[in-house]
């Protein structure tokens, strides 16, 4: 869930050179849960994922409604250090399965968010330690001391609590454990200056999830996204973006980035065809056919035995045709759109000294 990126043009960048540090789940995992406990993946994904089109051809310096762009490298996972890989222009805490409350001990990922709190301040006074020691083979690799101040710190939480949630409570018991989930992420809000802040998408959408709570039709909406779900998502949004309106009354020299990603997916998921897609919520790497393509028995690429026959999950012949990669990751076409989304500011807030936006936080057609 962190990162940070030095900026072409400081003037336009909160007047200094943001860097790249990243708190954030699945979505952005570029290997830290594969380092972590040796999950087979680095990437949840056919290809890149939205981060990995920030650090490649963008860096996102916003100043009000702009956004300038520079050619960068993929940020490196935090737990992936071994080699010394370069985090000058960037660290990412982020890990698939992580959550904003503390982690439980039967849960398969251990990093939730305060866990990656911790990995970053022990990562900064360690970085801080190498610097003090002048080492010329180091130094071309670390973040300079001022990165960790002038920094775009970046956010895309809160999927994984939700989602979690609703496998042992109802969704009046969900929606009022918000709270807790966004106090526990305010805790980590602190010292930082510029912040990038994902709002969570419409997980009632997943064919993972359309499996196992839509199995009546009557709790789909009209796109065929489990409604429950994204009424969640959408009180979750509410309540993070009046976080962000708060946060930065209390700290007022603080730049504040809120980005609708809820909005995006929704109007890609709903509109998908005008977008080139053929395939709006179906898996492309799953088993079962239309209408979702998804089995929860047997995930993508794996062969099983199911009901006496041996099947196995393939993925489709053209993943750019789909939105969704397995069930549960969107495909490198939908993070591409989804990121070119981002960069032209049309879902974005900006709270800084002058603005203060207005949101729309869902789409209607799909709560």
């Amino acid at each position: 869930m962190v990162t940070a990126t030095p900026c072409n043009n400081p003037a336009e960048c909160f007047g200094s050179p943001p860097k790249y540090l990243q708190m954030r789940l699945a979505v952005t995992d570029t290997g830290g849960i594969q380092a972590g406990v040796g999950f087979p993946i680095k990437r949840f994904c056919n290809g890149y994922l939205i981060i990995d089109y920030f650090g490649t051809l963008h860096t996102v310096c916003m100043s009000y409604a702009a956004v300038t762009t520079m050619n960068l490298s993929y940020l490196n996972p935090y737990l992936d250090s071994v080699g010394a890989p370069s985090f000058q222009t960037g660290c990412n805490f982020a890990t698939g399965g992580a959550t904003i409350l503390p982690a439980k001990a039967s849960a398969t990922n251990p990093f939730s968010y305060g866990i990656q709190v911790a990995q970053f301040v022990r990562f900064k006074a360690r970085v801080l330690e190498l610097l003090a020691k002048k080492d010329k083979k180091l130094q071309p690799v670390l973040p300079y001391e001022d990165y960790f101040k002038q920094g775009l710190y970046t956010f895309d939480v809160g999927q994984n609590d939700l989602d979690g949630a609703f496998y042992s409570k109802s969704e009046d018991q969900v929606v009022a454990s918000i709270p807790a989930i966004l106090t526990e992420l305010e805790s980590g809000f602190e010292g930082a200056r510029n912040f990038w802040i994902h709002n969570t998408g419409p997980l009632g959408c997943l064919p993972r999830i359309i499996a196992t709570f839509g199995k009546d039709p009557s709790y789909l909406n009209q796109v065929g996204c489990v409604a429950s779900h994204n009424r969640a998502a959408t009180a979750f949004n509410e309540q993070l973006h009046e976080i962000c309106l708060k946060f930065k009354k209390n700290f007022p020299e603080a730049n504040v980035t809120y980005v609708d990603i809820f909005k995006i997916k929704s109007d890609l998921i709903t509109n998908y065809a005008q977008y080139g897609f053929k395939q709006g919520i179906a898996a492309c790497c799953g088993y079962g056919g239309p209408p979702i393509n998804f089995d929860s028995r047997i995930a993508c690429g794996q062969t099983k035995n199911l009901n006496g026959t041996v099947v196995t999950a393939t993925p489709c012949s053209n993943p750019a045709e789909y939105v969704n990669w397995d069930g549960n990751h969107y495909t490198e076409a939908a993070n591409q759109y989804v990121s070119s989304q981002i960069l032209i500011g049309s879902c974005t807030d900006y709270f800084n000294s002058s603005i203060e936006g207005k949101l729309s936080y869902g789409n209607p057609n799909l709560e």
